[in-house]
């Protein structure tokens, strides 16, 4: 049985923390602090957060991490755009591998069979599919797009 991901992330916030690898131990730290807020937030339906919610967690840190570089790299503060990439290097640790281009129109094109997709209207099922699967692994801003004109055509 594989590690959940609370304790991947645990273990290496006790090695960072051994290590005495600061950055890493802040990134880390947010991660939990990240996590804890959605925790604290399902409580009230009695649900917890499992990998899944983890991985989208992740992928929205990483995505806001982005989006904050881009702004320091424009405004000229390259420091703190350094730190932003650090950290996304921290997280992406804990994300599964992005799909290659080949890869994500394959799953798309399953996820498109798989739900019986045949209009715009349905593209949400497709969607739905494709977060069930491929959550951390594919970008879902590029991804819609590409099934738009899939269903469109």
């Amino acid at each position: 049985m594989s590690k959940d991901m609370r304790a991947k992330i645990n273990d290496a916030l006790k090695e960072a923390m051994k290590a005495k690898d600061s950055a890493r131990l802040g990134t880390l730290r947010l991660i939990n602090a990240a996590i804890k807020d959605q925790d604290i937030a399902l409580r009230a339906d009695g649900k917890t957060v499992g990998d899944p919610e983890i991985l989208a967690i992740l992928g929205k840190m990483v995505k806001q991490r982005q989006e904050s570089a881009r702004a320091y790299e424009e405004g000229g503060r390259l420091e703190l755009a350094e730190r932003e990439q650090d950290e996304i290097k921290v997280i992406s640790d804990f994300l599964p591998a992005q799909l290659s281009e080949a890869e994500t129109e394959a799953a798309i094109d399953a996820a498109i069979a798989d739900t019986g997709a045949t209009s715009i209207r349905d593209m949400g099922k497709v969607m739905g599919e494709l977060k069930g699967k491929y959550t951390g692994q594919l970008d879902f801003g590029s991804v819609g797009p590409i099934v738009k004109d899939k269903l469109a055509s």
